[in-house]
């Protein structure tokens, strides 16, 4: 698999998530300034309320900016063999009785997934379970990850 294209796959879907987000911090501070959100009465909450949501959604928009620049900068070189899993890895793992999954040990914005060539590869990063679990380990490796029925022993296919 491409690395180079599944950058720039996270890096469209960070921006269409910063579009959609803009879009509604936009709104809530028109929202929250507007003459109709004025309060009248001393318990009238609803300017206050259209503020911290403003407010909470320019933090996750300055994140997600944040987010976008890590991506556009993350070297995702191939990885020489025998190293160990670290951020920019693209990590195929298998159970023991399962189906391959693939992974790509991401900076930021874990949980979103991508498709890319007909494979859907799910971000995780070092701070997530599953992240701290596969940093630092190699391919051919096995591991015992937790899971709804107990641990499961998955082997480290590839590390690209």
């Amino acid at each position: 698999m491409d690395k180079l294209l599944l950058r720039s796959a996270c890096v469209q879907q960070l921006e269409a998530d910063l579009a959609l987000l803009t879009q509604a911090a936009l709104t809530s501070r028109d929202e929250a300034t507007h003459e109709e959100s004025r309060a009248e009465n001393q318990y009238d909450m609803h300017a206050q309320e259209a503020a911290y949501l403003a407010e909470g959604q320019a933090r996750m928009v300055a994140e997600l900016h944040e987010t976008l620049s890590h991506y556009r900068t993350l070297d995702v070189g191939p990885f020489a063999p025998g190293s160990p899993i670290a951020v920019g890895a693209l990590v195929r793992l298998r159970p023991a009785a399962g189906q391959t999954r693939t992974y790509f040990i991401g900076p930021r914005a874990g949980g979103m997934e991508v498709r890319i060539e007909d494979e859907t590869v799910l971000v995780v990063t070092p701070a997530s379970p599953l992240g701290r679990q596969l940093v630092g380990h190699r391919a051919g490796n096995a591991l015992l990850i937790p899971g709804r029925t107990g641990s499961i022993k998955h082997e480290i296919l590839s590390v690209d």
